[in-house]
Formats: C-alpha cells, structure tokens, sequence
C-alpha cells in the first residue's frame, strides 16, 4: 500500500515542478494541448441556404471554441459559427477564416477557409445569353487552390445514357422538403436528371423518364436508333434522344427541354416538355408535339408549304428563353436531306407556339448547329445565331431573297421573327462547297464599348476565320470581293484550321479551342487579346496551351473573382469515338486565364487514376459553381472540386 500511495504521488509532483499545478479543474490541462487540426481545411457554400459542418481534432482531447474572421462564434456579416462547428453563411458573398482555439490553451488553433457565394445558377448555356461563358463569382477555385494536392474529382453521378448537354446548377432549391444545390442533366436515352450536386457519394433527387406515358409518351417509343437518321456516320450513338442543352426559368421553377423518339410503326416524334424543378413533373399544358410550316418551295415541300420533318430535324443547339419566349433551333443529322434551319418560340407559361422562322424555306439545308451553343441575345431583345451549309439568296435582287446559308443572322423578336441584319462571308459558295461550314460554331456578344461602333459580337467557323462583327451594321455579303465588310476578320489556327465549339470571353481576351478535322492534327488552345481602343484583336495569341486538342477541339469556360484570379476550363473530348470507333476518356484541363502556358491541373495527373472521367462525349462544356466543376461525359456526370 505504502509503495503505491509512493507511485500515485511521483506524477503528481513532476507535473507540479513542471507545470506549477496537478489535478485542476480542467482534465486537458494546457500540457496536453498539442495541436488543433480542422476538417476541411477548404469549403464553399451559397449564401444563406447551404451550411458547412467543420470539426476540430484536438490531440488531448481539448474542447475548443470557434470564431469567423476574429469575431467568437461569427456574426451576421460574416457568418455565424455554433459550439459545435456548423458554418451559416451570411446573405453577401465573401471569403471567410474558420478558426478553432483551444479552450485550455488559447495559442493552439487551427483554421479553414471557406467561400461564400452568390451565384444566382447556371441556368443556360454558356452561362448567360451574351454566351461568354464566365462565372466571375467562384471564389473558392483559385490558382492557388487548383492544384493535384487541393483538387480533384469528388464523385460522379451515373446517367442511363450519353450526356451531350451541358449541366445546369440550381442553388438551394426545396425537393422533397430539403434544401439542396442541384445539377440537372438530360440524356441520349431521354431522360432528365436532378442530382445534388455536392453530396458524396451521389444522390439522385428526382429522374423524369420522357417516353413514358406521364410525359407524353407511349409504351412503344424509343430513342431513335442511330441508324434511322444520318448518313452512317454514326456521330452520336447508339440512340438520339435528347442532344440541345435545356433551359431553365428560375421564377417559375420549369426546366424546358427538347425530346426525340420513334415509335414500332417509324413514326417519329419531337416534344417541348416543361418540367417542374423540384419533382421532374410535366407542368401544366405540357409537353407538346412539335410541329410548324411555312410558306416555301424549299428542299421537302409539298404545295408550297415547307413542314417541319421530326425524323430529319436535329436538335442539336441548345435552347434559349429571352423576354418569356423559349426559342429551340434545328439543324439535320450529318447532312442528311432534307433539312433546313428552323428556329421556333414558344411561350413560357403554357407552350403555345409564337414565333416561327425558316431560314431556307426555298433552298435546302442551312442548319444551325453551333456545336451545341445556344442562341445569343443582345440588350434589345434581338437574337443571333450562325447557319451552315446550303442556300444562299439574300443578296439577290429579286425574290424570294429568303435563304440564308453560311450566315450570321441578326433576328427581331419584337412580334415575329424577322431577319434585320446578316452577314455571310465573300466566298460563300466556296465554304458551302467544301462543308466548311461557318455556323460551326456559336455567336459571342461583347460588352458594349465606350466607343463606336459599340455594339459587336464575334465567331469563327469551319474555316478557322474568327469574324468580329459590329451589331449595327453587319456587313452583309460582298459579291466578287476578296474581303469581307466587317470589322476584322484574320485566321485563328494553324494550317488553316478549324473551329468546332463555343468560345469564351473574360477581361478582353478570347479563348478558342480549334483543330482540323482532316489530318486529326490538332491545334493548341489559345487566347487572343482584344483592344477596346482600336475594336480589334491581337492577330495572334498572347498564350497558348503545351497541349494540343485533337478534333473537335475544346469548348473552355472561365472562372473568376471578378476581374482576378481567372481559371480556364478545357476539355479534352477527342477520344469521343469517331471518326475510330474507340472510346476513351474525357480529360478537363485547368489553365491559368493570364497565361496558358501555365497549366494548373488536369484530370490525367494524380496517380492511380484518382481524377479520370467518363468516357468523352461530343461538344461538352464544363459549367463551374460553388467550388465545383462538372462535366458530362458518356455515362456520368463528373464532378471535381476541393479535396476535403
């Protein structure tokens, strides 16, 4: 007994020698605190509606307190944080220190940063209707944060079918009684998904499976096989469903979308549904058959009249919703005749059909593809898109007048849509000869300038020529010139390359990702400067990528703090599996805005295949929100963003 009393008591007196004290109030005395860790040590959320859980791991067990930017617990300027680590973040976007002290020894903390947004959705195509492709309000991805060690792929959501549309994000939207950020994508097998788009591993909000009889459908539609439209090439297989990018409108909570189906008997069917966000539901009135005529004596017609044909009309550009007009335009699969570029609005609130526009109805083809870009608008209302292919008449003296191929076309949506400005290139007939098509891409609008002309847009086609337009004063067409009436026009690529996808614009510069289609010899992405001063570019590229793109080159999107800290998004698509047969994976690259010679990070560095995404898909954009970026590919949705 007395030995132990001796070997309870030799401790006691140690610690009192050292540390002036045994036995106090407190069991973690300051001696036990060695360090505070918290988890995760990086973190996004949207303002108001999203909360972040962190924890602090203590060695010596030590409780701790929290405080937001110096203030204990946080308040409502920078957000409150409890007892227990729950972040609310406040109603204003910011950037945010978490920290964590020891309650028995105030020098041991340990901090995370958090990112507050207040991005309202992504809720179109490229972003916004001037279809620049920005989000200047990520402020957690960052140069610095972009790194093999700080972010990578954190889960991805599986879909029954090839994901050719771009993801939409939809921040705190209530299903099922819960509060969740949203990511909706639509497949080739027609089908709609609603996924959260941040939790880990993936949740599948809702699924709206088109061709079922809730949806308008019958018992024995399908997709249409690949082989039933086309040329052969088999560009998307093996089944069409849905391919433009649907369009949401956040103040009626509706997602607009374009199906495609066939039924036993070859019957082909294409609907406009109206989908309800938060159930997958069709709205009110929906879906409706999509059908139109017009007068013409074009490439299919009967009588006089030009019918809109559902088995050769392709869907292929994204949709677009302006002024409570949804607009949808159409092109053909591979060349198949007959076709023609078909634009349609529909009303918003109930679908009905208001708005038709054939662009060849006397001539044939003439389709807006875009490589998948919506159409863009401009302040006034006025929409523009780019045709390819076919028959061109505008310039002529004498009617019909009516046909517009290889064009950018300036279109009035005040009462019917009515073509108020074009231009066409000087060797139309040339670029129609060898399908080089200049509606192989989509149209960009600038920011209106200080100076005149103040109203411009840019493109760029097959023929890899990048065209800045004034809006005012388009150029139209110049018969038996060697030059075109534009503001400048100058090749982008190397060796007369092409261009293939949507470019985007932030701070006055441009990044294009072209190649060539034929040789598959690739071209580098590249980022030319624009000069608000003189309304021109720099004719050649300030930066480019060490990586070469094969075709179809790269659709990149920009993501920013405002005017700093810019990331471009690229994504490698040339494994998509044509003109070969083979598939292989997408690979994302991150390159820092100001230079692209400095890559960040792409999903092919981390070992062990960690980042690798789905198999590639033709066109596809990544959309970048609240810290995260996604990307559709032949099977998933992959979804990278901070590693916790």
């Amino acid at each position: 007994m007395r030995n132990k009393s001796y070997a309870m008591l030799f401790p006691c007196l140690l610690a009192t020698l050292l540390l002036a004290g045994c036995g106090g109030a407190s069991s973690s005395g300051i001696g036990s605190v060695g360090s505070v860790n918290v988890s995760p040590t990086q973190a996004a959320v949207v303002t108001t509606t999203q909360t972040q859980q962190f924890t602090a791991t203590v060695s010596g067990s030590s409780t701790v307190t929290w405080a937001v930017d110096g203030v204990a617990g946080g308040n409502s300027t920078v957000g409150m944080v409890s007892s227990s680590g729950l972040y609310t973040p406040p109603s204003t976007a910011g950037t945010h220190t978490i920290v964590a002290t020891s309650a028995a020894d105030a020098t041991k903390t340990g901090s995370a940063k958090i990112a507050v947004t207040d991005l309202a959705g992504v809720f179109t195509h490229h972003n916004n209707v001037a279809r620049d492709g920005t989000n200047t309000q990520e402020l957690a991805l960052t140069p610095a944060t972009v790194t093999t060690a700080t972010f990578g792929k954190r889960f991805a959501c599986a879909a029954d079918g090839a994901i050719y549309t771009q993801p939409l994000w939809v921040p705190g939207l209530t299903v099922n009684g819960a509060i969740h950020n949203v990511i909706l994508v639509a497949t080739q097998h027609d089908s709609v998904f609603a996924f959260d788009a941040d939790s880990s591993p993936c949740v599948t909000l809702w699924q709206a499976q088109l061709l079922l009889p809730l949806h308008g459908g019958t018992s024995s539609e399908t997709p249409v096989p690949t082989a039933d439209v086309g040329n052969g090439f088999q560009d998307i297989r093996p089944e069409i469903g849905i391919t433009g990018t649907p369009v949401i409108n956040p103040a009626a909570s509706t997602l607009y979308v374009v199906s495609k189906s066939e039924n036993l008997t070859g019957t082909f069917f294409q609907r406009l549904h109206a989908l309800d966000l938060a159930t997958g539901n069709e709205k009110p009135g929906s879906p409706v058959i999509i059908t139109a005529f017009v007068p013409g004596t074009g490439d299919g017609s009967t009588g006089g009249v030009l019918t809109f044909n559902p088995q050769t009309e392709h869907q292929r550009s994204a949709l677009a919703l302006s002024n409570g007009i949804v607009y949808i335009a159409w092109a053909s699969h591979e060349d198949k005749n007959p076709y023609h570029g078909w634009i349609l609005g529909y009303d918003a609130s109930n679908l009905a059909q208001v708005k038709v526009l054939n662009v060849s109805p006397d001539g044939f083809r003439t389709g807006i593809w875009m490589a998948g870009e919506a159409p863009a608008f401009d302040s006034a209302g006025n929409l523009y898109v780019t045709t390819g292919n076919g028959t061109f008449d505008a310039d002529q003296a004498l009617p019909p007048k009516s046909d517009y191929g290889d064009s950018i076309l300036k279109i009035s949506t005040s009462t019917a849509l009515t073509v108020t400005g074009w231009f066409t290139p000087y060797n139309q007939a040339f670029l129609d000869t060898q399908d080089l098509d200049l509606g192989s891409s989509g149209v960009v609008i600038l920011p209106d300038q200080p100076t005149s002309p103040t109203h411009l847009l840019v493109a760029a086609g097959k023929q890899g020529q990048l065209y800045l337009i004034n809006r005012d004063s388009m150029g139209s067409y110049c018969n038996g010139c060697t030059s075109d009436n534009v503001v400048q026009s100058f090749p982008a690529f190397q060796n007369y390359g092409s261009f293939w996808g949507s470019p985007a614009f932030w701070q006055n510069h441009l990044y294009l990702g072209g190649t060539q289609e034929l040789p598959a010899a690739g071209d580098k992405l590249k980022v030319f400067d624009f000069n608000p001063s003189t309304h021109s570019f720099a004719t050649a590229p300030s930066s480019q990528s060490s990586t070469v793109f094969g075709y179809p080159g790269s659709n990149p999107s920009v993501s920013s703090q405002t005017a700093s800290g810019g990331i471009v998004w690229a994504p490698d698509i040339s494994s998509y599996g044509f003109p070969a047969p083979t598939q292989g994976p997408a690979i994302l690259h991150a390159y820092d805005a100001t230079n692209l010679g400095t890559e960040l990070w792409n999903s092919s560095q981390a070992t062990g295949g960690r980042d690798q995404a789905g198999d590639a898909v033709k066109f596809s954009v990544p959309i970048v929100a609240n810290g995260k970026v996604y990307l559709g590919t032949r099977t998933e949705v992959d979804v990278y963003g901070l590693l916790p």
